[in-house]
């Protein structure tokens, strides 16, 4: 499933993609700039990024930070479980095989774009001639080979880290061609390296690994993570919907104050009359979702207590700060002063 239509990343694979590259030393307004994300879109790591500005983001990350194998060391640089929730999940598991299974379940969290697997994994074990292969099912694998650099350097020091007596990958398989730090290939993975492949996967010495059981994983810890999973696989399902793909567009321009529906509908690729009928159907109106999103942000922002009301009122669209007590008044019965008092009280 693509939500709404279009492939999508977490934004907390989007921001530390990000620091990795300023602390190289690429500006990171520029980098924002250049792939059309707002640094807001960053704060919350479950937000969802439009994989086209993950992929600009990374060829500027890589020209920037003048690192041509910057998708490389992204992988080694940060552990699944410190970008998404589905990493922490995976290290609440009693065992690989269980690991690799709910990562299969909630893959969708991470990044959701098309796959060939019927139930809609990434990442499937096949057997195949005596060979066992933990294959990589994306529908267009050779499109942003940046991604299979990054999971399967990812994979492979998280492999490195927790390796025993013995190796349980034999070789990486990637379907692109070698790049030209090839070398730096070998220095990552430490194993044999086939370009051109006719898939992206890593040849398994056998499926033993998927009994290897994880340090301090926790029922207890599995079964609150997993809850808040569920939440978010429900609200990436609605963003399917109308109203979810006008929200994602409204976002980076909400603080502008001159959101529109002609300009969302250009963005849309529609006409502004069929907008207007597809909201009409979900029982809303244009105005009606700008007004909740900016009411859902401006309590999000007030209730936190990080940034002032002046600028909570930016923030959602106000540029009049009179405006902005209004609405909040009118929301919640309260001022944003008083709201935001009570709730840090």
């Amino acid at each position: 499933m693509i939500a709404g239509n279009r492939p999508t990343i977490a934004a907390g694979f989007a921001r530390a993609l990000c620091d990795l590259a300023v602390a190289k030393g690429a500006p990171r307004e520029v980098l924002l700039n250049r792939a059309a994300i707002a640094p807001e879109e960053l704060a919350d790591p479950d937000f969802r990024v439009p994989m086209p500005r993950y992929v600009a983001l990374m060829q500027a990350a890589k020209e920037l930070a003048r690192d041509p194998a910057l998708a490389l060391h992204f992988g080694e640089a940060f552990t699944m479980d410190a970008l998404s929730i589905v990493g922490l999940i995976g290290m609440s598991c009693q065992t690989m095989g269980e690991a690799l299974e709910q990562i299969g379940r909630y893959g969708q969290l991470v990044i959701d774009i098309a796959v060939d697997d019927p139930l809609g994994r990434r990442l499937v074990l096949q057997r195949e001639m005596g060979q066992v292969w933990l294959v990589d099912t994306r529908s267009d694998p050779n499109a942003f080979p940046e991604l299979t650099e990054s999971s399967f350097a990812r994979m492979a020091a998280a492999s490195q880290r927790k390796r025993a007596e013995r190796d349980f990958v034999r070789a990486i398989h990637v379907s692109h061609k070698a790049p030209s730090y090839r070398d730096e290939y070998d220095r990552v993975f430490g194993l044999p390296v086939v370009f051109e492949s006719d898939r992206n996967a890593l040849l398994m010495a056998d499926d033993s690994f998927l009994s290897m059981t994880i340090p301090n994983s926790s029922r207890y810890v599995f079964g609150v993570l997993s809850a808040r999973a569920d939440a978010l696989l429900k609200e990436l399902e609605a963003a399917t919907t109308t109203r979810g793909a006008v929200e994602r567009l409204l976002l980076p321009v909400l603080h502008k104050g001159s959101a529109s529906m002609e300009a969302v509908a250009a963005q849309m690729g529609m006409s502004r009359q069929t907008l207007f009928r597809r909201l009409k159907a979900e029982g809303l109106t244009f105005e009606k979702v700008l007004e909740a999103l900016r009411r859902r942000l401006a309590l999000d922002y007030l209730q936190a207590g990080k940034v002032s009301v002046t600028e909570a009122a930016y923030l959602v669209g106000f540029s009049d700060p009179a405006a902005f007590t209004r609405a909040v008044k009118r929301w919640t019965g309260e001022t944003p002063r008083d709201l935001k008092r009570r709730m840090l009280q």
